[in-house]
């Protein structure tokens, strides 16, 4: 499925200076988002993909599937959450990784144009992915335990809100939690300066871009805080370079705390959601199919596969 395999330290030379030219506090919300929009064009899609738009929770989206035919219920699906600090990113932005999750999940992939701050701060942006889950259940029809959840960055933290949300609010678990990531509690600010991605000044932008006039230990804007006994099975995967490593690792301990069953990647050598890049890099790749497998498998177990 890769169209490219770039080195390692080629991919990481190439990709630094683009991302302290687009992710910068000091450019405006929609220059960063046109730049990533225009970025995007590099991240290919796979062949034979079927991109088709419509709304969910009134708000744009794309189911995305592997071949031309429509998608099947019985196989359940993923909704999937962009990251970009709650302030960027896009259906375009997300739109390859997407694919590649729908190739190799076997399952219809949602991608919801959810709104972004600071035009619409929290709770905006978790009010759109309850809207939007809830549709995949009422109109569209598939049950809450075959639908995953999965997001990179903010769309991490989003995610796992939208679970704590449903389970509390309309007893629906989802079939699984698969963050690449995730930004979990933006109230923390990490000691390291930068990785290769973000910088502490974009991310402390974007975070209160996203609060506005919130309460920061509200815990749906911090879910970390939140009540993670009762979550489906979760994999975080993050590198060891990445600002958000410390996070996640207290993420992952708390989650088995808490008697999450859990699954934890600490790559080496990316950066932060390299798997953006799995069409251009092949460790990227193959931290993506890891994460559709275990989504895959989620959704449909091997009993439920095995029965065509």
């Amino acid at each position: 499925m890769r169209d490219i395999n770039i080195p390692l330290p080629i991919a990481r030379t190439l990709l630094s200076p683009i991302f302290r030219i687009t992710l910068n506090a000091r450019l405006p919300w929609q220059l960063q988002r046109l730049l990533l929009d225009i970025g995007s064009h590099a991240q290919f899609l796979p062949s034979n993909t079927t991109v088709h738009r419509l709304r969910l929770g009134g708000r744009p989206a794309e189911r995305i599937t592997a071949g031309s035919q429509l998608p099947s219920r019985t196989r359940g699906a993923v909704l999937y959450l962009h990251g970009g600090g709650y302030a960027i990113g896009s259906l375009a932005t997300h739109r390859s990784l997407a694919a590649r999750l729908a190739h190799e999940t076997g399952c219809a992939v949602y991608v919801l144009d959810y709104r972004l701050a600071p035009e619409h701060p929290f709770p905006a942006g978790l009010d759109d992915a309850e809207a939007a889950f809830l549709e995949l259940v009422g109109n569209i029809g598939y049950r809450p335990e075959q639908i995953a959840l999965s997001g990179d960055s903010a769309g991490g933290g989003l995610s796992l809100a939208t679970a704590q949300r449903l389970i509390a609010g309309h007893g629906y678990t989802p079939a699984a939690l698969g963050l690449i990531a995730p930004w979990v509690d933006p109230n923390q600010v990490p000691e390291q300066s930068r990785d290769l991605v973000i910088n502490r000044p974009w991310s402390r932008a974007c975070a209160a871009a996203y609060l506005g006039d919130g309460d920061g230990k509200d815990t749906g804007y911090a879910p970390l805080h939140g009540v993670l006994a009762g979550l489906p099975p979760t994999y975080v995967q993050v590198d060891i370079s990445e600002m958000l490593h410390a996070q996640c690792v207290e993420f992952v301990a708390a989650l088995r705390v808490a008697g999450v069953p859990t699954r934890f990647t600490e790559s080496k050598g990316l950066w932060h959601v390299a798997q953006l890049q799995a069409a251009l890099v092949g460790p990227a790749a193959a931290a993506l199919t890891e994460l559709a497998d275990f989504l895959r498998e989620a959704i449909q177990p091997v009993a439920l596969r095995d029965l065509g």
